[in-house]
């Protein structure tokens, strides 16, 4: 799976970004993911966790347009107790 492009509507704009993600940190994740990353959670969802802006960890759902392209629903910073929990 190679991500090349994402789609932004004002709905996934407002999802993605309420967390105080950034588009650019939310991208960046997608393309470089930690290592055993992206899972797949569903049928047609996918998690990913990486680094954002100060080296913090984030998560990042999204759904696959077509092979290239990502359409971010969920993104947030993950706090110590999320990352022990995973998922």
């Amino acid at each position: 799976m190679a991500i090349s492009e994402f789609r932004w509507i004002r709905w996934n704009v407002e999802n993605a970004t309420k967390h105080g993600c950034t588009f650019a940190e939310i991208e960046s994740v997608i393309l470089r993911p930690d290592r055993g990353f992206p899972r797949r959670i569903d049928n047609e969802k996918w998690l990913v966790y990486g680094r954002g802006v100060g080296n913090r960890l984030i998560e990042v759902i999204y759904l696959l347009d077509d092979p290239h392209t990502a359409f971010v629903i969920h993104a947030m910073p993950l706090i110590t107790r999320r990352r022990r929990g995973g998922r």
